[in-house]
């Protein structure tokens, strides 16, 4: 097995069990890997502190799989830490019952590069790390002894694979997609999940907590719900009692979908929803200068900032969208306002909140502090996993 050598003083972050060593970390590699193969990784002074595994195309060399630098790294392996993370969920008592779920959430699982999600018998699995792409037998192996699942899809296709020298990789890894399409209940509201074409791995677990909070907060509110993608939070609020919805997205096959999932519930009442497509900034301004208001505004916007580099221009993004979230608001409304980019911190996006709404002329109060489902927990070692943050804000 080769070593991997790293410079004098940068064995501190392993010692903090973070699992990522990157390229300016490492002296040398001593021996011949390939791209996902094991590496031992050893301090400057020669001392084994890890097993890894080696992307030599990544600016994130070696992630850890074990700080056991006597562990194996094998096919018994990854399937008793596959195990391990199915039955972590299976012992949180608000996942009991739901049909979406989040099975493996990468660094957080001590599975780098690893992100499985249940969706009713169907698991679709992403591989993003050379080394997750080097076990995909094991790990997929490791799903169906786990779940009993009827297939396992591979949605292999994120642009982070490219970093790591990764062609995508997609389709059918065990057993067969259902011929009639997939979807799930989710807190009483039935979804279509498009695990082919769909966003991630074809729906958005991680605001399924948020949205139920959003169907409590809407009854006999009138709701605006920008980047409304498929409708999940559109349809919460339908089920929740809402006045009425205008969702907004800028996607026509996305309305589509909303439109597909809203028939799929003939308990809600589809005269109470509209949708339109268009530029939600352009939308926004539209609305202000209609005059229109709204009692519950949900801005759930895409990744305006992948990485911090990217911070500045995304901070003015966001500072525009919430700016015309408070000024639609009625007195006494909420503002549900989201940031899905790991470049922007959850202080900063606070503060970009704060100005949003001191431009605005409102005062606001903060009434929930809002996260991911807790089947995307965050490893306290690795604090670069808590991407989703999120403010729900009344005025007035």
């Amino acid at each position: 097995m080769a070593q991997l050598i790293l410079k004098p003083g940068k064995e501190r972050s392993l010692f903090r069990r973070h699992p990522w060593i990157f390229a300016g970390s490492v002296e040398r590699l001593d021996g011949r890997a390939r791209p996902g193969d094991t590496v031992t990784v050893l301090a400057a002074d020669g001392k084994a502190l890890a097993r890894a595994g080696w992307a030599p195309e990544s600016q994130i060399r070696a992630r850890v799989w074990s700080f056991d630098p006597e562990a194996a790294i094998d096919h018994a392996f990854f399937k008793r830490a596959v195990a391990a993370s199915v039955a972590r969920r299976a012992a949180i008592p608000a996942l009991r019952g739901q049909e979406g779920v989040r099975l493996i959430h990468g660094e957080s699982d001590g599975l780098p590069g690893v992100i499985a999600d249940r969706y009713g018998d169907v698991v679709v699995l992403q591989l993003t790390s050379a080394g997750a792409d080097k076990w995909r037998e094991a790990i997929v192996a490791g799903l169906v002894q786990a779940t009993g699942c009827a297939a396992v899809y591979e949605r292999s296709d994120s642009e982070v694979r490219r970093l790591e020298g990764l062609a995508p990789h997609t389709g059918c890894a065990h057993g067969e997609l259902p011929s009639g399409g997939l979807s799930i209940v989710e807190n009483g509201v039935r979804m279509e999940v498009d695990v082919v074409g769909g966003h991630k791995t074809g729906f958005y677990l991680d605001q399924r907590d948020n949205r139920l909070l959003t169907g409590r907060l809407a009854a006999g509110r009138d709701v605006l719900n920008c980047f409304c993608y498929t409708g999940g939070f559109s349809l919460q609020a339908l089920a929740g009692g809402a006045k009425s919805v205008l969702s907004i997205d800028s996607s026509g096959p996305a309305l589509e979908g909303a439109r597909r999932n809203l028939a799929l519930n003939p308990q809600l009442d589809p005269s109470l929803a509209d949708w339109h497509e268009a530029d939600v900034f352009k939308a926004l301004r539209n609305l202000k200068d209609e005059g229109q208001r709204f009692d519950l505004v949900v801005l759930d916007p895409p990744k305006f900032a992948p990485s911090a580099a990217h911070a500045e221009r995304a901070a003015r993004a966001y500072t525009d969208i919430n700016l015309f979230g408070f000024r639609l608001l009625n007195p006494g409304g909420i503002l549900m306002t989201y940031s899905c980019s790991g470049g922007i911190g959850l202080e900063l996006f606070q503060k970009i909140v704060a100005g949003a709404a001191r431009d605005a002329g409102v005062d606001a109060r903060v009434l929930y502090r809002l996260s991911a489902a807790p089947d995307h927990p965050v490893g306290l070692a690795v604090p670069e996993g808590e991407y989703l943050k999120g403010l729900a804000c009344q005025i007035g």
